[in-house]
């Protein structure tokens, strides 16, 4: 079960997530950013750092919430992902759908 940390910095949400992302547990993180955006996060930050694996249930949970946010013109902004992750971002073509930056700082001085 990934280990998903949330706190406000500046009025920018950041999350993050630690451990395997996976068909089994991908929901859980599904979960937790319907209900930030439901409660009205809009400038979301998502710290990958210490996510060591994400399969595409996790990736659909991030493209999900991405276009949820960006409906109410927000933004989910991806900060530190590992180098699997990146990787598998990569493969999948989403980094060009979401804006990666290599520190948490860049991230939340992005908004």
């Amino acid at each position: 079960m990934p280990e998903i940390t949330v706190s406000k910095e500046a009025g920018v949400t950041l999350i993050c997530v630690a451990g395997r992302i996976d068909s089994s547990n991908a929901n859980e993180l599904g979960e937790a950013l319907t209900e930030l955006i439901d409660s009205g996060n809009r400038s979301l930050v998502m710290d990958l750092s210490a996510v060591d694996y994400m399969s595409s249930a996790g990736l659909r949970e991030l493209v999900s919430a991405l276009k949820r946010v960006k409906r109410d013109a927000g933004d989910l902004r991806i900060a530190q992902p590992s180098k699997r992750v990146l990787d598998v971002m990569t493969l999948a073509g989403l980094n060009t759908i979401f804006t990666i930056y290599n520190t948490q700082a860049e991230a939340l001085n992005s908004y």
